[in-house]
């Protein structure tokens, strides 16, 4: 086969980011978590919202608009999930999102909201508050 013809003997190599970044995330070193901004992420999860909820995320993505800030649908929830995984590390038992549930099961103690099943009936799911 003649030189140039056929087979590409190009190879290809990483580019510059993928060759200096980090093999795991480093820990976030302020309070607040870090968020990953608009990249392909590998991870998913599917959340299911009401109409209600669905049109509140819209109106908040929209209102940030108007501030400035173009944000799409999911950056917004990882941002939303980052700033109560942050309370709830500083907080604990007293951040937002633990108060909010402590009150969604004192409203309705034999189910819970998501599975319809009260946790401590899970026994892989059951919190054991450590020893001091």
């Amino acid at each position: 086969m003649a030189a140039g013809r056929g087979r590409s003997r190009r190879v290809n190599v990483p580019g510059v980011a993928e060759l200096f970044r980090p093999a795991v995330p480093l820990p976030a070193i302020s309070d607040e978590r870090q968020v990953t901004g608009r990249e392909r992420h590998d991870q998913k999860i599917t959340v299911y919202l009401s109409a209600t909820e669905l049109l509140d995320l819209e109106h908040a993505r929209l209102k940030l608009r108007r501030f400035g800030f173009i944000v799409d649908r999911g950056r917004l929830v990882r941002e939303a999930v980052a700033i109560l995984l942050a309370d709830l590390d500083a907080r604990g038992s007293d951040s937002l999102v633990a108060r909010r549930i402590r009150a969604t099961q004192q409203t309705n103690p034999d189910k819970d909201e998501d599975t319809g099943f009260k946790e401590s009936t899970v026994p892989s799911l059951t919190w054991v508050r450590p020893r001091a």
